[in-house]
């Protein structure tokens, strides 16, 4: 299955938070899968997730979206992120 990595900054996670909450709804419809977030330990504004996408084609479009980038903007993301897609290869058990 196909994932994305996002690792950006924020201005304020909270706001944040908030705004990717209500993005939910769009990215299901776009093919997300769920995923997880993450937080730099020194600084709760750096701000990492992991998103399982259906088709890597449908998770390319996403990130591609105008939608996105006004909701990204609307949220405080601060700077450009870094987005990778993913392929998983192997889940060690240790």
């Amino acid at each position: 299955m196909p994932t994305l990595l996002i690792h950006h900054k924020v201005r304020d996670y909270a706001a944040w938070k908030a705004a990717f909450d209500q993005h939910a709804t769009a990215r299901r419809a776009n093919g997300s899968q769920g995923g997880q977030l993450f937080r730099n330990a020194a600084d709760p504004n750096d701000v990492v997730i992991l998103l399982a996408w259906d088709l890597l084609e449908r998770a390319r479009l996403f990130v591609d979206s105008d939608d996105l980038r006004e909701a990204m903007a609307q949220a405080g993301v601060a700077g450009y992120p870094d987005i990778w897609f993913l392929e998983e290869t192997d889940r060690p058990t240790v």
